[in-house]
């Protein structure tokens, strides 16, 4: 790998660290986040679906940080967006700090808000960036800068591992500012190169064309949803609000239809976000409740370094002849066989090759989707993977994390009634779980629940004192009572990833058609802007 042939720039490698230095830094945090659910449960008797919520709410702040970094990137400047991303990033430590008593839900959540709008202010320069530093080679390119999002779930897990029973959670929460001095000083007094489609002279309603009506309907809808759901707005103010979003997209572009290419690649990035990142958020959890806690962790820091070392062979991939397209379909099939296989883990060792297989099926997905549309679309500039990047994180807080929670509370709570309605009306959480159109689900008392696994680490930590780490033993210490209610929680985990392989299942679908639309049309290429301003081919 030589950089400095790639790349177009002498200092072309120093600002990939950067950009790779800065998703480090998310990576870690968004990590932190993931393991803290069963403290945040027990400390502030959140319900599942609460928990859901705060590990997630950094999403759409990704999503409102990437999409107005994209617009203004190349006018307002790479060094403002990451002045104003390291200062989001410190406010969202001290906002952390100050969570306690009632308020801690609404506190934890904007902390968690402000902390993903500075990570999304950020890739709002590393991913536009790199797509123009590096023009033959964006798979390759793109799968290092986004190889540190894993690493950053790598470290962040370690810490937990290492310093989770050691030191206040707000203090592992902080530690994320560590990278975050790392990637200031690596672009500090940096000179960085524009889009191919800003030296071309477009202005924003051209880079906008490809987007057109059907594209700004993606992300018009999933706005709409986070005015409505997470800022509490009435539905008509949400979708009025959102209307005159798609309205304003309509006047910029002359309503130009778009391209449905783009809107497929729309669509299916908001899959993308449900299933890597919205389940990454809950997927510690549910491994630590089917085997334990700390296995649990273990697991996800594994997986997190399979996507990390796998992330620097896209370009080999690609170069023994799968293109983008194939290499898509090849990890949504591996994704929804590796979530399948995990919904069935009894056994650590069973769980390292079905979590493997899942990690390898999602690893490619986020940077190979951003690459596509960088090759596809070069008019649009900084915009197209701007606007992508914000669905997927939009998606992965509004559908993904809070609807694998909703699915958990709604599984967990009819299960426990199918065995028994006493227990059930004893464990039953006061306030119910509510996503999207779906009917209100009575879930599980987190910090009832809280307590019954309380007993069973102490009841794992007196049979390990005498060489006994059989997880079935363990549970047959328990009451019958805290039995139904580990039981139905543990079948609720299972039930809720067989729902959520179904969307992996849907998108290796989409990705065969896309397959077979490109092989009609003599294959996958990458396109360019030419000297008249129309798109040909790269290698034309």
């Amino acid at each position: 790998m030589n950089m400095q042939r790639d790349g177009i720039t002498e200092n072309a490698g120093r600002l990939l660290w950067a950009g790779f230095f800065a998703i480090l830094a998310a990576g870690v945090g968004f990590s932190i986040r993931a393991n803290l659910g069963g403290l945040w449960r027990a400390e502030f008797g959140f319900t599942e679906q609460q928990i859901g919520d705060i590990a997630t709410a950094g999403f759409p702040g990704f999503c409102f940080g990437i999409i107005a970094g994209g617009l203004v990137c190349d006018r307002l400047g790479y060094r403002a967006l990451v002045m104003a991303a390291f200062a989001m990033h410190v406010v969202s430590a001290v906002t952390t700090f100050a969570a306690k008593g009632d308020g801690a839900y609404t506190t934890l959540w904007w902390s968690t808000f402000v902390f993903g709008l500075g990570n999304g202010t950020l890739e709002a320069v590393a991913n536009p960036l790199v797509a123009t530093l590096f023009p033959q080679r964006r798979t390759h390119y793109l799968n290092i800068l986004h190889a540190s999002w894993p690493l950053g779930l790598v470290f962040g897990g370690l810490l937990m591992l290492a310093l989770g029973d050691s030191l206040p959670w707000k203090v592992l929460l902080a530690l994320f500012l560590v990278p975050t001095v790392l990637y200031g000083a690596l672009f500090f007094g940096q000179q960085m190169p524009k889009s191919e489609a800003t030296r071309s002279g477009l202005g924003t309603g051209a880079m906008f064309g490809d987007v057109g009506i059907v594209g700004g309907l993606v992300i018009c809808f999933l706005l709409s949803q986070f005015f409505a759901g997470s800022l509490g707005m009435p539905s008509w103010a949400a979708y009025g609000l959102a209307g005159a979003l798609l309205l304003a997209i309509g006047v910029l572009t002359q309503f130009a239809i778009g391209s449905w290419l783009l809107f497929v690649l729309f669509v299916l990035h908001l899959m993308v976000g449900a299933v890597e990142l919205g389940t990454d958020s809950w997927i510690s959890g549910i491994t630590g409740n089917l085997l334990t806690p700390q296995q649990g962790t273990i697991l996800f820091v594994f997986t997190s370094a399979i996507m990390f070392g796998l992330r620097f062979c896209a370009g080999t991939i690609e170069r023994l002849g799968l293109s983008p397209i194939g290499i898509l379909l090849t990890s949504a099939i591996l994704a929804c066989a590796g979530l399948l296989l995990t919904a069935g883990i009894d056994s650590f060792g069973v769980a390292l090759l079905a979590l493997s297989v899942y990690a390898i099926g999602k690893t490619f997905f986020w940077p190979t989707m951003l690459a596509v549309a960088s090759d596809r679309f070069p008019r649009t500039g900084a915009i197209a993977i701007s606007l992508m990047g914000g669905i997927g994180m939009l998606s992965a807080g509004i559908v993904g994390g809070p609807g694998l929670g909703y699915a958990k509370d709604r599984f967990a709570g009819e299960e426990l009634r199918r065995a028994d309605a006493a227990v059930h009306a004893k464990f039953v959480a006061e306030q119910p779980s509510q996503w999207f159109v779906f009917a209100p689900a009575q879930g599980l008392d987190g910090k009832k629940r809280s307590e019954v696994q309380e007993r069973l680490a102490t009841v794992r930590k007196e049979l390990a004192a005498q060489n006994v780490t059989d997880s079935a033993k363990a549970l047959a210490k328990l009451s019958d009572e805290d039995q139904k209610v580990l039981r139905a929680s543990m079948a609720a985990d299972r039930q809720t990833l067989r729902v959520d392989a179904l969307i992996p299942a849907v998108m290796a679908v989409v990705f065969l058609l896309l397959a077979l639309w490109f092989k009609s049309r003599g294959g996958y290429r990458v396109l360019r802007i030419g000297k008249n301003g129309e798109v040909e081919a790269a290698d034309g």
